[in-house]
């Protein structure tokens, strides 16, 4: 057959069946992209003969003799096409992994199509940008600025990766193609709780193409955690790679090796596996009742869970105080239960890693991955191997969200090679991510208030029970944070907490971006108005009387000493720029019709800017035989933006262009050990590494040019491409080829995360709501934001916007639903929604005006809190417009009109 892609003629004979999706891939354009393989997200759109298409969905042999174009032929002669031009000019982009299929779909709109975009960009989906960006892009927004020397800390630089993502030749984990690779899938558990009695294979090795098929018997015997901390004492031991108990449906019990995926696929249907079912329990209290199935029965101190028998991995407690006194003292107190859904990271990119062993004998890991190095850690422990052994490393990341905090598919794959000898590749299929991968804890959490007339708090209790699923990953850190900084929000003499990190037989739960303040915020924040209703004191004023101020400690429900505090104060600043918002009358007006209700509401937060528990990451920095500066930094990027963060931290100590500092980033073979980018610590921790070896090599070189010139070091400052001493002008390039002291050309710097600042945020929403078919439509989104110094406002205006887009779908319609034996029945975007360029009001975003004293160039973590305060904001809205208090999310229309329905009875 022949095809014409991008203007090239083939000739292929795709395999029966074959998309045009993979048919395309398979002859080396990696532009297209998969996110679904159900035609649901548009990652993988391309124009067949000029109309766009989702490219999975199309049959391959079906494009014979057509033109094929995807976004790596869009540009013409070596030009963009407006359409990518306007993109990387809005940097319409954070992680990239949509951003072909979008521009592509972009790109053959007309004139007139593009004044419906809400209907146009139905096909393509975000999860990144919050699609304001993207919106830009079509209206010719420029937001990039220009990169010059001395002004890069706080302009709006373009993404060192901005080019190659609007051309298609961005690289993520799957974007290579190895000679000899073989193909990897498992057989996963079809029952909620069961022993394994029998497994066998022949029919499975005898499918052709298959060379192995692996079980609990031939995996190393060693317990671990998926979850990748620091220090792992945080996490249970409570997993094997392969296990002959399956705790939860979709658990991985089998891993079969072929030359393609069909074959490997076909393989797992064959392999016969003899089950004795055992009892299961999903609801997390009722799995802490004496009688209720135990998941681990073999638990020990080892292990680190605490209560096997009860089903606790962990139970945390603190007070403060006298709770007891203050509830006694206050004039009001308010009582609340409310529950947080168990939802999906949905990053484009699905997990997935290949593997090989190199010509130097050792094992190298290309994966999708927030933690390189402590993954190569594990990979060793795993496989008593010593870590020398192991080479792990991102190129690019599509999207991570805390999702990507796991060993999930490394380890199999790692496996797999040492078995074979062959390279292996792994690539999770999108219902692999909402059945096998992890999710957001729920939680069912009960507040209790009390205080004062004039609303002064005398104390505050909570009650956590966390739904950790069938594994303990992250449940005790989670669990501890949800009594943190949510609890610490408010000055109060006295407060309690206790909380539960409880096995299910559910999906494990995980990291994800707020990781585990969302929860209690939504709680806390919607307590706070009901409190507030019953004193008849206004949110804002009820707010400001008990908010955190510049000389108070940041404490929440423990009274031993932390290194929790205030680096810069702007939490009033932010409550008076949303108050102000509101007032200004400015957003969508109330649609007409007596069934409109409309509300208003506001939710505050204070968060840390760095987990409690250890996490490190050192830079090296050096001078360049050419004059400009080579960064070397384990930190990921994924869509945060931390690499561009990076440099323009040391472009601006440097005082050059951040074009001059070219990066190695998450490579353990290239760059010193990072803890992982997680817990906003890309730049509260990595960061400010950069910051501390920038600081060191610009004192070395005026140390070196002050040598060679003979003037003080005092009278030494450099320009961009030179020093400037005195009257007297070294360039670098010739001071790093005249220096005698080479070592003062490099530098190395360490950091950690302590002491850890707070970063303040307060969100308000208008919305407006039908009383009869539970509709919500925000009419005006405000969030004001305190992150210090703000290195560059473009990608924190997009991380806050992304924030909110991810905060709304969670609350509206976000939900993973289970049926009664434990499995999840909407694992696709069809039927697990997230939201679409149509679901995202544009909202105004401000950043307070402050510069924290423990950041980097007094800048504090933007990315993962703005997600936070979303949720019991539109809460607080809901029920200022009904009346009724809605304490279960999501906020879907239906679970609305059934309420309001309820309540007319």
């Amino acid at each position: 057959m022949n095809y014409k892609i991008n203007g090239k003629s083939f000739s292929a004979e795709p395999r029966p069946g074959q998309c045009l999706r993979t048919f395309v891939r398979d002859l080396g354009w990696f532009g297209v992209k998969k996110g679904c393989d159900a035609g649901d997200c548009g990652a993988c759109t391309v124009w067949l003969d000029g109309k766009p298409v989702h490219s999975c969905l199309v049959p391959a042999f079906r494009a014979e003799g057509r033109g094929v174009t995807t976004l790596q032929g869009l540009a013409h002669n070596g030009a963009l096409h407006p359409m990518q031009k306007a993109f990387l000019g809005a940097q319409a982009y954070q992680c990239g992994f949509c951003t072909a299929g979008m521009i592509m779909t972009s790109a053959s709109l007309s004139e007139e199509e593009k004044k419906d975009l809400p209907f146009r960009l139905k096909g393509n989906l975000c999860r990144c940008t919050g699609y304001h960006a993207i919106d830009d892009a079509f209206h010719g927004v420029v937001s990039v600025e220009e990169d010059k020397a001395g002004h890069a800390c706080g302009a709006s630089l373009q993404s060192p990766l901005g080019e190659s993502i609007v051309t298609g030749n961005a690289h993520y984990t799957m974007d290579v193609a190895i000679e000899g690779m073989l193909h990897l899938k498992v057989v996963r558990s079809p029952h909620a709780h069961a022993r394994i009695k029998a497994i066998r294979r022949e029919k499975a090795l005898a499918v052709p193409g298959v060379h192995a098929v692996f079980t609990w018997e031939d995996v190393p015997r060693r317990l671990y955690t998926t979850a990748t901390h620091d220090d792992f004492h945080v996490d249970p031991d409570d997993t094997y790679m392969l296990d002959n108990v399956a705790r939860f449906i979709g658990q991985r019990l089998v891993a079969v090796v072929a030359e393609t995926e069909g074959a490997a696929e076909e393989a797992c249907r064959l392999v016969e596996i003899d089950y004795e079912v055992l009892p299961a329990v999903f609801d997390p209290e009722e799995a802490m009742h004496p009688g209720a199935p135990i998941l681990h029965q073999a638990a020990d101190a080892e292990s680190r869970i605490q209560d096997a028998g009860h089903n606790v991995f962990i139970k945390i407690e603190g007070e403060v105080g006298d709770v007891e006194k203050g509830f006694a003292e206050a004039d009001a107190v308010y009582e609340g239960t409310y529950y947080t859904n168990k939802v999906q990271h949905a990053h484009m990119e699905t997990h997935g890693s290949i593997v090989w062993r190199g010509e130097d004998g050792r094992i190298h890991v290309r994966t999708s991955t927030q933690t390189p190095h402590l993954t190569k850690n594990k990979l060793a422990y795993l496989f008593s191997m010593f870590p020398q052994q192991i080479h792990v490393f991102t190129e690019r990341v599509g999207g991570g969200f805390g999702g990507k905090q796991e060993l999930l598919s490394e380890d199999l794959c790692m496996l797999a090679v040492l078995k074979t000898g062959r390279p292996v590749k792994w690539e999770f299929t999108r219902t692999e991510e909402f059945t096998s991968t992890v999710s957001r804890h729920p939680m069912k959490i009960t507040i209790k208030l009390g205080a004062k007339k004039d609303g002064t708090l005398t104390a505050m209790q909570i009650r956590n029970v966390s739904n950790t699923g069938a594994y303990g990953n992250h449940g005790g850190e989670v669990l501890a944070s949800s009594l943190g900084s949510a609890m610490a929000t408010y000055r109060c003499s006295n407060k309690k907490g206790v909380g539960y990190a409880v096995y299910t037989n559910t999906v494990p739960s995980g990291a994800f971006r707020g990781y585990g303040a969302t929860q209690p915020t939504f709680a806390i924040e919607s307590a706070m108005d009901e409190l507030g209703r019953e004193l008849g004191i206004d949110p804002f004023a009820l707010r400001r009387k008990n908010m955190l101020e510049d000389h108070d400690p940041v404490q929440s429900i423990w009274d031993a000493p932390s290194d929790a505090v205030m680096g810069s104060y702007g939490f009033d600043q932010c409550f008076d720029l949303v108050e102000k918002a509101l007032a200004s009358g400015r957003g969508e007006k109330k649609p007409e019709g007596e069934d409109w209700l409309e509300g208003t509401g506001i939710a505050a937060h204070a968060q840390d800017c760095a987990p409690p528990t250890e996490h490190r990451s050192e830079a090296h920095l050096m001078l360049q035989p050419d004059g400009t500066y080579h960064l070397a930094i384990g930190s990921g990027e994924f869509g945060n933006g931390v690499t561009n963060a990076q440099r323009q931290v040391a472009a601006s100590v440097l005082n050059t262009r951040a074009g001059n500092v070219t990066m190695d980033f998450a490579d353990t073979d290239r760059t010193p050990y990072d803890t992982g980018t997680f817990g906003s610590t890309g730049t509260s921790v990595a960061t400010l590494a950069v910051n501390k070896a920038a600081d060191a090599l610009k004192e070395s070189l005026l140390d070196v040019a002050s040598m060679l010139t003979e003037m003080p070091a005092s009278e030494c400052r450099i320009e961009n491409d030179h020093v400037q001493c005195g009257n007297r002008s070294i360039t670098l390039k010739d001071l790093h080829a005249t220096s005698p002291f080479r070592d003062k050309l490099h530098v190395s710097r360490k950091a950690y995360n302590s002491p850890r600042s707070t970063a303040f945020m307060v969100h308000g929403f208008r919305i407006a709501v039908h009383r009869v078919t539970g509709e919500i439509r925000i009419l005006q989104s405000i969030q004001a934001f305190d992150g210090g110094t703000i290195l560059n406002p473009m990608q924190a205006r997009g991380q806050v916007e992304g924030g909110i887009a991810q905060g709304v779908g969670t609350s509206l319609f976000e939900r993973m639903v289970f049926d009664n034996t434990g499995a999840v029945i909407n694992p696709t975007f069809r039927n697990y929604r997230i939201p679409a360029f149509a679901d995202i009001p544009r909202s105004e975003i401000y950043f307070a005006d402050t510069c924290d004293r423990y950041g980097s160039l007094g800048a504090k973590p933007v990315g993962e809190a703005p997600i936070i305060p979303v949720s019991a904001a539109l809460g607080n809205a809901l029920a200022d417009a009904t009346g009724v208090r809605f304490e279960s999310l999501p906020f879907s229309a239906d679970r609305i009109f059934a309420q309001l329905a309820e309540v007319k009875k």
